[in-house]
């Protein structure tokens, strides 16, 4: 397949990589280069390049700053013994950008040419991907509206970048169990709405929540539906799952919740294990239920970020729910295991999930 010419403009005063894992933390240190590229109307995609990385000029009134006309995916590459670079289903992280779009009107993007030009990104900036256990390198793919232009419409001008974290674990405390807040109170999303888009926007609604979830000691917020306040949504961050008499449930996909790229990929490694799955509403009262009885064995969440992520507590008003004394549960340290296995090189890939640079 032949794709346009990427111009590239070398760093001249390359940066100096982090020596330790414990000095990445997550989405706090950036590579030395960049992937940009612009649409004008009328002219498409144009003047892809890789250049250093630096901050943008941007026009004051430029209009993702007045209406949140954007969108960001997040992917990771992973560094596999061999030396090679492992991508995990780049392909879905690029089909979901141009869902995004579709819902926020902007113009579509080459999908095939941007995981292209993430590949030539990478071999320039492939030393910068760390080798400590449970690191990566973040990919952060995003698009703004760029019109110097006060007033409600799809812009006409655009620009895309990636750009490149080294980071450690998501969450400070690795695969150890989660506590989560239940947030009653504020919705994220409601059908009809942009939830199921990756729109800045939908994470800047949920912050007022996390805050709230921080200050009652709890690491992370569990949305419920934004109509009945009553059906499970999605955590902060992650898709969630249940483990209900050994059936492994999950919320539907409805218009307001995120299609996860790791939910999805969950779901088909359990029924390859031969496990029962169900997506459907998931009531919290429900859940509150079955956990007095016992029948809930596992809670955890599935996203990029953090792979999987235990849920040791669940709070949802006055009541504390406890999962599997606070411990990783059977099935999600299987599902992490074959999943970071396969990210990672350790475990052959029989899924066709990794794309190797």
């Amino acid at each position: 397949m032949s794709f346009p010419t990427i111009a590239v403009t070398r760093a001249t005063q390359p940066k100096t990589k982090p020596l330790a894992d414990a000095a990445l933390g997550f989405g706090q240190i950036f590579t030395d280069h960049m992937f940009s590229m612009d649409y004008i109307e009328g002219q498409g995609w144009i003047d892809p390049r890789i250049e250093p990385y630096a901050p943008i000029s941007l026009d004051p009134s430029a209009m993702v700053f007045h209406y949140g006309q954007a969108i960001f995916e997040g992917l990771k590459a992973y560094k596999a013994a061999d030396g090679s670079i492992n991508l995990f289903r780049p392909q879905l992280n690029f089909a979901r950008v141009n869902q995004s779009n579709a819902r926020m009107v902007i113009p579509a993007i080459d999908e095939a040419f941007c995981l292209y030009a993430l590949e030539e990104l990478l071999k320039i900036e492939k030393d910068w991907i760390p080798t400590q256990a449970g690191s990566s390198l973040y990919i952060r793919p995003f698009i703004i509206a760029t019109d110097p232009y006060l007033g409600v419409r799809p812009a006409h001008t655009y620009r895309f970048m990636i750009i490149l974290s080294p980071s450690g674990n998501y969450y400070p405390q690795g695969l150890n169990p989660v506590n989560i807040y239940v947030e009653e109170e504020y919705v994220r999303a409601v059908k009809g709405g942009t939830g199921y888009a990756k729109t800045p926007g939908n994470y800047a609604a949920s912050l007022i929540a996390q805050a709230k979830a921080y200050k009652a000691g709890y690491v992370q917020v569990l949305w419920l539906d934004g109509v009945h306040r009553r059906f499970i949504e999605e955590v902060g961050s992650m898709n969630v799952f249940f483990v209900i008499d050994g059936k492994v449930v999950t919320p539907a996909i409805n218009g307001s919740i995120l299609p996860g790229i790791t939910r999805r990929t969950v779901l088909e490694l359990a029924k390859k294990l031969g496990l029962e799955t169900e997506e459907r509403e998931i009531a919290i009262d429900e859940i509150a239920e079955l956990a007095k009885t016992g029948r809930v064995s596992e809670v955890f969440g599935a996203g990029t970020a953090a792979v999987i992520s235990p849920v040791g507590e669940l709070r949802y008003k006055e009541l504390v729910m406890n999962f599997n004394d606070g411990k990783i549960g059977p099935l999600s340290q299987q599902f992490y295991d074959i999943i970071t296995g396969v990210q990672y090189g350790r475990l052959k890939d029989d899924y066709g999930w990794i794309v190797k640079i």
